[in-house]
C-alpha cells in the first residue's frame, strides 16, 4: 500500500562510466561498418528478406545461396553479427589467421551485451540485482522489468542480452547469488521466463538465459566438475531452465564454463538430449566467453555459435573436422539455420540497430519500474514494533554505515559508498578492489532520500560513516532511533569466503544497538548473512543491492509511505555450518589427493560432489530438522495476517486433471497490506522426495479484519509442463506421478506445517 511516493531522483549529465566484461570488451570492438555489398543490393529482392515467409523459408534461403564458408560465420558470434568484416587474429599461437569470405548480403549489424541485472552502459537504468527482483514473487514486474531493459537496449544499439540468469541457489557462498533469482526451481523458472518474455515482447531485441547447467560457483569455476546423479540433475538444476523454456520462447541458452559429471557443459550431451531434445528448446545454445574446448564434441552434442571470436569453430578446423567425419554437413547445416532463424524470429534482420546509439536510454518509466522492484524486492525480516518509524518535528534519527551516504568512506584501504551496493561486483583480478557491474551514475543514497523524507514532519537526520564505533554509538545514543547500514559486496569471479557483514559491519551494529534501544538494521547484500547481533535490534530490513532508487526505496519503506511485501527467495542460514555443502568434497571441492588445493604445477579439475541431492535450499532445511534463522519465502510487513480453511478439491485424483488448493486469509493487523501466500505440496515418502516443494502463490491485499478466500489451481497444463508433482524416475528414464497421499500447506513462507491433504490413485 502506498499512501505517497516519494519522487524520483534523477541527475543525468554526470560523469559517464562505461562497464563491460572481459569478454564483452573484445565482443564491442567487433562492430563493423555495413558490408559493400549489402550497399549496392536491394534488400527488399532477397528471400530471406521477405517478411511475408516464415523465418524457416527465409533462413533455408539464406543458407541456399551461401557458400560453406558463409554459413561457418553464423556458427561463431563476431563473423556472425558483423557481416562485412572478413579476418580475426589466429585464436591461439602458431595457428593461421581467421579469414572469411564477406557475408550474403542484407544480414544485418548485431551487438550482444550483457546485463542480466540492466543493459550494462552508461546512460541506463541502473536496476536492483535480479535476488531483489525475485524477492516481489511478482512476475509481471520481471515482464515490465524486461520490457523497459530491452527498449535501453536498442537505444544503446545493442539487440541481443546476455539475460536472464538461472541457477538453484546450491550455496549463498557463490559469487553470482545476487545475479539470479534464489533456491527455488519454480520460482525461478518462472521469474526467468516473464523476464525472457519481456525482452522479447518488443520483437526487436532477444534474450540469451544462462548459464546452463549447475554453474553453481564462481571458484574455478571454468576448471570444475559438478558431478551429481541424474535425478538431482533432473529435478534441482535442470528444472528451472526447462520451466523458463516451456513457459517462454527464448531464442538462445548459453551452456557454462563448467563440467558436469566430467564433461564441459559445451560439449555435453545435455545439451542436445535434454535442453533441446526433452525440454523443447528450438532456438540455438551459444558458449560462454571461452568455455568451448573442443571443435567435433562441442558441435555434434548441440553447440551452436561460439561466443565471442573464432577459436574452435574457425573455417579450418570444421574443415578438417568435416573431412575426418567427426562433425556431420547435416549438423554444420542445422546450427547455421537454427542460429539464422532464431535472429529473424526475434525481428533482428527487420530492426536495423540505430546508426547511432543513445546517449542517454534511460526513461521515466524504466526509473519507476527500478523504484518498484528495490520497494517490492526489500524483505522485512524482523520488526518488534519500531517500525515504521514514527518521527515527528525536533526528533532526530542517526544514520549509521559507509553505503548509507553518497560520500565515500575508506574502507581497507578502499573507498566504499551507496555506489558500491548499487549492483554485484567485478574482480579479474583478485588482488584488484571490487568494481560494479553497472555504471551507478545516478544513485540516490539512503542519506539523501531519508533527509528528505524526515524534513517534511520536521525531523533531522545525521549521518556517521561509522569507522570509529565509539563514535557511532555516542551518535545512536544522542538520537531518538538508530538505522545502521550493514552491506555484503560480492560478485563475478569470486565466491565470498563466509557470511558476515564485511566493513566491521557485524561490531557496527553491535556497538549502536547497545547505545539505543530503536536500532533499525537496513541490510545491502547479495546473499544470505549471518546475524549475531540480531536479538538486540528492533527491526532487519533487508535490501539487497537497490540500484539506483535505492534510498527513495529505503526511506518510503522505514517511514511505512510503502508497506514491505518483499518475501525471501532463498534460507538465511544461523550459520555456514547449517549449510547443505557440509563437506570440503561438497563445496569447493577436491583434488585426486583430497585436498581443496589444485596440486602444483598441474591443470587438474576440481571435483564438487553433490551429494547432498535433492536437499537443495529450504528443503535440506526440512529434510534434517534445522531450522533456519529465516526460511524461504519469510516476509513480514506493517500488519499480520492468520490462514486457515485449508481445503483439497478434489481428495482424490488420477493426478492429472486440475488440483485447487483453497484456503482463508485473514488480515488480522490495524493497517492494510499485502501477503504473497504460498502453497506447498510433500510428495508420498515413496518417492523419497525431501521436504516439501512450492507448487503456488498469489499475492492478496487486504484492509483491517478483512479476510480473502484464496484459490491457487494446478491446472493440468501447470502440472504436466512444471513437474509439480512429478519425480524423475531414473528407472523410467522419465517424470513419473507416485501414487499416494500428498501432504498440503499453506502460509506466508516454507515454515509451514501440511494440514491436509489430498490422494492421487
Amino acid at each position: 500500500m502506498k499512501s505517497r511516493t516519494i519522487p524520483l531522483h534523477r541527475r543525468r549529465g554526470g560523469m559517464a562510466v562505461a562497464v563491460v566484461s572481459a569478454g564483452l570488451a573484445l565482443l564491442m570492438g567487433a562492430v563493423a561498418v555495413p558490408s559493400a555489398v549489402a550497399a549496392e543490393t536491394d534488400c527488399s529482392t532477397v528471400p530471406w528478406m521477405d517478411t511475408g515467409a516464415s523465418s524457416a523459408e527465409r533462413a533455408t534461403a539464406l543458407l541456399d545461396a551461401s557458400s560453406q564458408h558463409q554459413k561457418y560465420r553464423w556458427l561463431v558470434e563476431q563473423p556472425a553479427v558483423t557481416p562485412a568484416r572478413t579476418d580475426w587474429a589466429p585464436g591461439r599461437a602458431g595457428e593461421n589467421p581467421v579469414v572469411y569470405p564477406v557475408q550474403v548480403p542484407c544480414t544485418p549489424t548485431i551487438v550482444y551485451t550483457d546485463g542480466p541485472e540492466a543493459v550494462r552502459s552508461a546512460g541506463v537504468t541502473d536496476f536492483p540485482s535480479q535476488l531483489a527482483l525475485a524477492s516481489t514473487w511478482d512476475l509481471d514486474l520481471a515482464y515490465d522489468k524486461g520490457v523497459q531493459q530491452a527498449e535501453e537496449a536498442f537505444a544503446k544499439r545493442k539487440n541481443l542480452i546476455l539475460a536472464p540468469g538461472i541457477a538453484s541457489g546450491r550455496t549463498p557462498l557463490a559469487g553470482r547469488t545476487p545475479e539470479y533469482f534464489g533456491e527455488d526451481s519454480l520460482l525461478s523458472g518462472l521469474l526467468g521466463a516473464e523476464s525472457i518474455e519481456g525482452i522479447e515482447s518488443s520483437g526487436k531485441v532477444i534474450s540469451d538465459v544462462k548459464h546452463y547447467l549447475a554453474n553453481e560457483q564462481e571458484l574455478d569455476r571454468q576448471t570444475s566438475s559438478s558431478n551429481m546423479d541424474e535425478r538431482t540433475l533432473r529435478e534441482v538444476y535442470a528444472l528451472p531452465y526447462e520451466i523458463a523454456v516451456k513457459r517462454s520462447d527464448p531464442e538462445s541458452v548459453m551452456c557454462a564454463f563448467n563440467q558436469v559429471n566430467g564433461v564441459y557443459i559445451c560439449e555435453s550431451p545435455l545439451m542436445k538430449d535434454v535442453l533441446k531434445a526433452d525440454n523443447g528448446f528450438e532456438g540455438f545454445i551459444m558458449s560462454d566467453f571461452g568455455s568451448v574446448h573442443s571443435t567435433a564434441a562441442s558441435l555434434m552434442n548441440g553447440l551452436d555459435q561460439e561466443l565471442n571470436r573464432p577459436i574452435y569453430f574457425t573455417p579450418e578446423k570444421l574443415d578438417a573436422a568435416l573431412a575426418a567425419g567427426e562433425i556431420t554437413q547435416e549438423r554444420i547445416d542445422e546450427a547455421a539455420f537454427t542460429v539464422v532463424k532464431s535472429y529473424i524470429d526475434g525481428g533482428l534482420f527487420d530492426h536495423p540497430l540505430p546508426a547511432i546509439a543513445a546517449t542517454e536510454a534511460s526513461t521515466p518509466s524504466g526509473e519507476a519500474v527500478a523504484l518498484r522492484i528495490a520497494e517490492e524486492g526489500s524483505v522485512l525480516l524482523k520488526n518488534d514494533g519500531v517500525l515504521p518509524l514514527a518521527a515527528t518535528e525536533g526528533q532526530t534519527i542517526a544514520l549509521i554505515g559507509p553505503t548509507a551516504s553518497s560520500t565515500p568512506t575508506t574502507v581497507s584501504g578502499q573507498p566504499v559508498s551507496a555506489i558500491s551496493v548499487c549492483s554485484l561486483t567485478l574482480r579479474f583480478n583478485p588482488a584488484a578492489p571490487p568494481r560494479n557491474t553497472l555504471p551507478c551514475e545516478d544513485v540516490v543514497s539512503a542519506e539523501t532520500a531519508l533527509t528528505e523524507r524526515a524534513a517534511e514532519v520536521g525531523a533531522s537526520v545525521v549521518w556517521n560513516n561509522g569507522q570509529d564505533l565509539q563514535s557511532a554509538a555516542a551518535a545512536a545514543a544522542s538520537a531518538d532511533v538508530a538505522v545502521v547500514v550493514g552491506y555484503q559486496r560480492m560478485g563475478e569471479f569470486s565466491d565470498i569466503p563466509d557470511l558476515h557483514l564485511q566493513g566491521g559491519g557485524d561490531a557496527l551494529i553491535q556497538a549502536v544497538e547497545q547505545a539505543n534501544p530503536n536500532t533499525v538494521v537496513v541490510l545491502q547484500t547479495g546473499s544470505a548473512v549471518e546475524m549475531p547481533w540480531l536479538g538486540g535490534v528492533q527491526a532487519v530490513l533487508e535490501t539487497w543491492y537497490g540500484g539506483e532508487q535505492q534510498g527513495p526505496a529505503i526511506a518510503s519503506l522505514l517511514f511505512g509511505d510503502t508497506a514491505p511485501t518483499g518475501k525471501l527467495p532463498m534460507t538465511f542460514p544461523r550459520s555456514t555450518a547449517d549449510l547443505p555443502t557440509q563437506t570440503s568434497a561438497q563445496y569447493p571441492g577436491i583434488f585426486s589427493d583430497g585436498s581443496t588445493t589444485r596440486p602444483a604445477g598441474t591443470t587438474e579439475i576440481r571435483q564438487v560432489l553433490y551429494s547432498e541431492g535433492l536437499e537443495v535450499g529450504y528443503k535440506w532445511y526440512q529434510a534434517q530438522g534445522i531450522d533456519p534463522l529465516f526460511a524461504f519465502g519469510h516476509g513480514l510487513t506493517y500488519t499480520t495476517f492468520a490462514y486457515d480453511k485449508v481445503q483439497v478439491t478434489p481428495k482424490s485424483t488420477d493426478g492429472a486433471k486440475e488440483i485447487r488448493i483453497s484456503f482463508r486469509v485473514t488480515n488480522t493487523g490495524d493497517r492494510a497490506g499485502t501477503e504473497t501466500a504460498q502453497a506447498y505440496v510433500a510428495l508420498p515418502g515413496s518417492t523419497g522426495a525431501p521436504g516439501t516443494r512450492l507448487v503456488g502463490w498469489q499475492k492478496v491485499t487486504l484492509q483491517p479484519g478483512e479476510h480473502a478466500n484464496v484459490t491457487i489451481a494446478l491446472s493440468p497444463e501447470d502440472l504436466a509442463d512444471l513437474h509439480l508433482l512429478e519425480y524423475w524416475n531414473t528407472e523410467a528414464g522419465d517424470w513419473s506421478t507416485a501414487a499416494g497421499t500428498y501432504g498440503v500447506a499453506v502460509g506466508g513462507s516454507s515454515d509451514v506445517d501440511v494440514s491436509t491433504s489430498f490422494a492421487i490413485k
